[in-house]
């Protein structure tokens, strides 16, 4: 079984964390995974850095810009994390834009991801029809989950759609704007939460988007799985670095 699929059956609110590989510092990255572990997240998200970010938010491309500068790469990311499962035991996922990976080779990509102990990939320019026709067997072959976005503007029957197309979890977009621009839940996304959650789908909801502290983690976790959190965590890491991240933490689940 996935590790995603195990994690997804515990009995508690899942918190998730993203991070850009390759920031603050290139070689941050897995000891930000093993802190983040350490301190009780339940799964990652590792962001592959890409230089035209079209759905994030300044402070994500930002962090991707630097990474970039750092001179991370896939190969490179590939290689820092050849040896994360003789200490990480959480789900991992990477999550980016397609490009890459098609720049790598999607197989060559995706058994990479098996040997090193990567259980999903986030793609969110990656269309639905393209990807089961394309490349769905080849996901499946090497054990990943491919996990897809839906948001307010996604209508019932594309929902549906995703959800029978799905074998994890549906990354929730709490808003159709870009990642870290809100603050807090208004009644619109209430109204969405509470839509989604009466759909009764197959798949758990993880809500991403404008969770930066134990109050949204809350709201957002009132009806859904769990919760991304990406914007807020850089900000901290590009604030205090990498030595302090059971602090931030701690603020999330209080």
């Amino acid at each position: 079984m996935n590790r995603i699929h195990q994690k997804l059956q515990e009995d508690k609110k899942i918190l998730s964390i993203y991070f850009t590989a390759g920031y603050p510092s290139l070689n941050d990255t897995v000891k930000i995974i093993q802190d983040l572990e350490k301190n009780g997240v339940d799964m990652i998200e590792i962001g592959l850095p890409f230089s035209d970010p079209l759905a994030d938010g300044p402070t994500i491309q930002a962090s991707s810009t630097q990474a970039l500068k750092n001179g991370m790469t896939t190969s490179l990311l590939f290689q820092q994390l050849k040896d994360i499962r003789e200490s990480v035991s959480i789900p991992l996922i990477l999550m980016g834009y397609f490009n890459p990976v098609l720049q790598y080779g999607v197989e060559e990509f995706c058994k990479k991801c098996q040997e090193i102990g990567i259980d999903g990939l986030i793609l969110p320019d990656l269309p639905l029809d393209v990807y089961q026709e394309d490349y769905e067997t080849i996901f499946k072959k090497y054990g990943l989950v491919n996990v897809f976005l839906i948001t307010p503007q996604t209508s019932d029957a594309r929902i549906r759609q995703i959800d029978a197309a799905s074998d994890g979890f549906i990354y929730m977009v709490s808003s159709a704007s870009v990642t870290g621009s809100q603050d807090g839940f208004g009644n619109n996304q209430e109204t969405y939460f509470e839509r989604i959650a009466d759909m009764k789908l197959k798949n758990p909801q993880v809500v991403g988007f404008g969770i930066n502290n134990s109050e949204t983690f809350l709201q957002a976790t009132k009806q859904a799985k769990g919760a991304i959190i990406g914007s807020a965590f850089i900000k901290f890491l590009t604030q205090h670095g990498v030595d302090k991240i059971g602090d931030f933490v701690k603020g999330i689940r209080k």
